[in-house]
């Protein structure tokens, strides 16, 4: 059987902890941040993890991470 191919956008993006959780970095923090409140970017510095509801989907596009 052939190797699987990784979702190219996918692997930029997330990377798999120890745990065998996804991270990723939260989006809307690169520029316009004047109008956003500081307690909006706080939470945005915090690392994301993909949901149980998505793994299944996520696995399917990293098949090596």
């Amino acid at each position: 059987m052939p190797k699987l191919k990784s979702h190219s956008g996918a692997k930029k993006r997330f990377s798999r902890t120890a745990s065998g959780k996804l991270s990723y970095r939260k989006v809307g923090r690169s520029h316009i941040m004047v109008h956003k409140s500081p307690k909006r970017l706080r939470s945005l510095r915090k690392t994301g993890y993909v949901s149980d509801t998505l793994m299944d989907q996520m696995n399917r596009m990293l098949p090596y991470a």
